[in-house]
């Protein structure tokens, strides 16, 4: 039968699911979209994301790649897939593919973003399950000098969770943007890197945040990224306030132009 290549960009609240992978007895989302794929197709369809995101993670930015029977546009099966999928997952956007276009080897770069309550408000249940309020006072300057420490190209074994990855990974990963800026109520980190290790984001941002509030010199962040093991990294932040924001891919991947 033939086929469409697509990508589909996903928006989900990560609180109720195990992460993005499908496990046999846990919810996840690739769990709950390949269902709803499978009851339009009337067959299975792997949905092949741009990453996996932890339990707990949000994303308005996951990019999955699927084949679904021809008669399928892009558009009608994003009609037809936020019709039978569950409140916690919407597709916003669904592209048109090239057959060569893979949904994690294909991207460029991948961005995320942080949120960090600093007011009293960050503790109202309409916040507190997006947001980290942590309770000390947060030092600026300190956390702007650590975060531009990270950026450019380093091996980020110590921020990586170990075993993980491949054994003759070298960890390099090249970050193109990182930094802190002010919004309402709190901070937000805005991250943009060629790759990201497994709680890459999470151990930069619990390391970055405890220079900021005195737990750690700033010289820690340098031998971090000269360490051979995540001995002395710091606890990882939690995973509620990590959303992925957006994956970029190649122009000429797409059959038309977005």
């Amino acid at each position: 039968m033939p086929t469409r290549t697509l990508q589909l960009v996903l928006h989900y609240d990560g609180t109720g699911f195990s992460g993005w992978q499908r496990q046999p007895d846990r919810r996840t989302v690739q769990g709950d979209l390949e269902r709803a794929l499978a009851r339009l197709c009337a067959a299975p369809v792997t949905a092949l994301g741009s990453g996996r995101t932890d339990a707990g993670v949000h994303a308005r930015g996951q990019a999955v790649g699927v084949r679904v029977p021809e008669r399928w546009t892009s558009q009608a099966l994003r009609r037809a897939l936020n019709a039978v999928l569950p409140p916690d997952i919407w597709v916003a956007s669904a592209h048109d593919m090239r057959e060569e276009f893979h949904a994690r080897y294909s991207a460029t770069s991948r961005r995320y973003s942080y949120y960090v309550g600093t007011d009293e408000d960050a503790n109202s249940p309409f916040r507190r399950g997006t947001e980290w309020a942590p309770a000390q006072n947060i030092d600026r300057a300190a956390l702007d000098a650590a975060t531009a420490l990270i950026r450019g190209e380093h091996c980020f074994r110590a921020f990586a969770v170990r075993g993980t990855a491949p054994s003759h990974d070298n960890h390099q990963c090249r970050i193109l943007d990182a930094a802190w800026r002010e919004r309402n109520g709190g901070l937000v980190f805005e991250i943009e890197g060629n790759r990201f290790l497994h709680h890459m984001v999470r151990f930069l941002v619990g390391t970055v945040m405890d220079v900021a509030i005195g737990r750690r010199a700033l010289d820690d962040v340098t031998v971090l990224l000269h360490a051979d093991t995540n001995d002395d990294v710091s606890v990882p932040a939690p995973a509620h306030a990590l959303f992925l924001d957006r994956v970029r891919y190649p122009d000429e991947l797409y059959l038309h132009a977005i």
